[in-house]
């Protein structure tokens, strides 16, 4: 199969990249424009086995359309995207141009190139913060109300995705709204790296390590058992393997959309007590006020994917996560 995957340069992306050039054979591009990916790690999957990269800015419309037309993909897998919550409530239009816009050209290059399989990096966030969530968590079909542009604009491209696919006699779609991401690949080769770090669990462990003088948590007066936000924490390991399964699944399956967390929550100030357990430390963690765009909960309901797609979390422990991203980052430092 030949495969594009966007911003695999990236976080996420790149641990996908990483299964996919260890485990299978398959044709393999990266796509990314550098602009928050490293190219270290593209070096670093290069030493795995070779694959084609190119520094493309998905905005410059005509050149992914050719891009796409010459080398005839089956199978798009799409993260590059921007990502920071409260830069999505400050500067509204670099996400709808960057989420929304350039998503959606790529997925009209797609259908027009006849792509078979597109597989969508989304969010939690398209739920924005639901008034009732059950005891066991949100599942597909909640609503889909999102409380900043981050979302807003994930969920547009969802919405032009499958009207898209519905009109194609071609394209299929796998959609995954991520919870929560956090640790590294196994051989430390990879990890989280953004500048500026605006993610709880390597800020912890930075922190953690003197990298930080302090942690800062941004409100405890939420309606939550201790104040602060719960979470639902997924390894990144864990979310890569759906991303593989999910090129079988639609092979022979329709379109879809999954959940990908553990269904499990976690409080920001039980994440600061695991770290300082795992990684035998004490550090300061200083109450702020709140961040906007901030829901109080979120915590999936995974058992759709589990079901439909078989998906086996084998990294389902906020210990292992949390060593993890230490160990990264104490590789970094």
């Amino acid at each position: 199969m030949n495969i594009l995957i966007t911003g695999a340069a990236g976080y996420i992306g790149s641990h996908v990249a990483k299964q996919l050039l260890e485990t299978t054979s398959h044709t393999v591009t990266i796509m990314d424009n550098l602009s928050t990916g490293h190219a270290t790690t593209i070096d670093t999957l290069k030493s795995i086995r070779d694959f084609k990269f190119i520094n493309l800015d998905l905005k410059e419309f005509s050149k992914v359309e050719t891009f796409l037309e010459k080398n005839q993909f089956d199978t798009i897998i799409h993260f590059a995207a921007s990502i920071v919550v409260p830069e999505s409530v400050e500067n509204p239009i670099k996400y709808y141009m960057n989420n929304t816009v350039n998503t959606s050209n790529l997925i009209k290059c797609a259908e027009q190139s006849n792509v078979k399989n597109f597989i969508f990096s989304s969010t939690a966030a398209v739920y924005g913060e639901p008034k009732n969530i059950p005891q066991s968590g949100i599942d597909e079909a909640s609503d889909k109300l999102p409380i900043n542009p981050y979302g807003m604009s994930k969920l547009m491209s969802e919405i032009v995705l499958q009207d898209t696919a519905k009109t194609s006699n071609h394209l299929k779609y796998v959609i995954f709204r991520y919870f929560n991401v956090a640790g590294a690949s196994a051989d430390l080769s990879i990890g989280e790296s953004h500048e500026p770090e605006t993610h709880l669990v390597p800020l912890i462990a930075q922190t953690a390590l003197g990298k930080r003088a302090k942690i800062m948590i941004f409100g405890d007066d939420y309606n939550t058992p201790d104040g602060t936000n719960l979470r639902d924490y997924v390894h990144v390991l864990d979310l890569a393997d759906a991303h593989i399964q999910a090129i079988k699944y639609l092979q022979d399956n329709q379109s879809d959309i999954f959940n990908c967390g553990y269904g499990t929550g976690f409080s920001v100030k039980e994440v600061v007590e695991t770290m300082k357990v795992v990684t035998d430390t004490d550090f300061i963690a200083e109450i702020a006020p709140r961040r906007a765009g901030d829901p109080a909960i979120l915590i999936s309901n995974n058992t759709k994917i589990k079901t439909k797609m078989h998906w086996t979390p084998k990294y389902n422990d906020l210990k292992i996560i949390c060593k993890s991203a230490y160990e990264w980052e104490k590789k970094v430092l």
